[in-house]
């Protein structure tokens, strides 16, 4: 008759060895992300003074909330996040697309052309812009020097412009990461059944309608992960407005990541940035999963 089996078996020898391995991940992400987001929840409901340390924080109640609503700052950094959501998202993923599928069938040297265009995507962004707010020079950058060799008197002003800055700043956005989302579709074109073309040429498609009737419904996933990807991207930027415009002039760049910065570690309002970040956070959340949903109803 077999004895009582032991409670310490070989699998479960294996499976602690497996989490005392994985202990410091889990006390890291425990420590760095769930406790950063409860405690920023906390703050969102305080008012606290970063310099005050930790026996400043007071509780304030929904203070912060309401004053979201009320400040003139916020309202109007998330209507340029919006905006400058509706100006780099749809626009790169056209472009990206329409700049794939020609690599992909019409051009020689793929190879050269995918590094090309991926280089951007690599570089610091702060370089780029760097390069690219000396193009965009109001009066010594070469564009507009180009712009008036062509008889155009009174060019853009562009970043110091209320009217131009974020128009520059998402058409740098767009240069700079479209290499990314072209590589992203070049790998989703290598997945459609060449067998799909050839049956439409023999039916007398014309290449506009391969283009809409197999290529882009073939790459839907694709362009689902991508307009995912960069709609939470565009909520997120923060380093290239910081670096060219700070948000001005006169607010016309500023966003809602920029926002908490300034709140955060220019004015120590910790409470205030805490409150800002759990509104970017909801904004981005409800986007998301409303995207998700008619994705779903598309699929059923």
């Amino acid at each position: 008759m077999p004895g009582p089996k032991k409670f310490w078996s070989p699998g479960r020898k294996e499976a602690l060895i497996g989490w005392l391995f994985l202990l410091p991940e889990v006390v890291g992400m425990l420590l760095l992300n769930v406790f950063a987001l409860l405690f920023s929840l906390y703050l969102s409901f305080s008012s606290w003074d970063l310099l005050s340390g930790l026996s400043g924080i007071k509780f304030s109640g929904l203070d912060n909330y309401i004053k979201l609503f009320q400040d003139e700052a916020i309202v109007k950094a998330l209507m340029n996040n919006l905006l400058f959501t509706l100006l780099t998202v749809p626009v790169s993923i056209a472009i990206a697309l329409v700049l794939a599928v020609i690599i992909h069938s019409k051009v020689y040297f793929k190879d050269y052309f995918k590094v090309v265009f991926f280089m951007p995507y690599i570089s610091s962004i702060i370089a780029i812009a760097a390069v690219w707010s000396a193009l965009l020079h109001p009066s010594l950058g070469p564009i507009n020097q180009f712009l008036m060799d062509i008889g155009i008197d009174n060019p853009p002003r562009w970043l110091v412009d209320p009217k131009t800055s974020l128009l520059s700043i998402a058409i740098i956005s767009i240069w700079a990461g479209i290499g990314y989302t072209i590589i992203i579709y070049l790998a989703g074109l290598t997945n459609i059944s060449e067998e799909l073309y050839e049956a439409a040429e023999i039916d007398g498609a014309t290449s506009m309608q391969k283009f809409m009737k197999i290529t882009t419904p073939m790459l839907r996933p694709t362009t689902f992960f991508l307009f995912i990807t960069m709609l939470i991207g565009s909520f997120k930027v923060f380093d290239i407005i910081a670096f060219l415009t700070e948000g001005g002039p006169h607010n016309s760049s500023t966003v809602l990541v920029f926002r908490i910065y300034e709140e955060g570690f220019r004015d120590y309002n910790m409470g205030y940035a805490s409150a800002i970040s759990w509104l970017l956070f909801a904004i981005i959340g409800l986007i998301t999963a409303a995207t998700w949903k008619m994705r779903k109803d598309d699929t059923v």
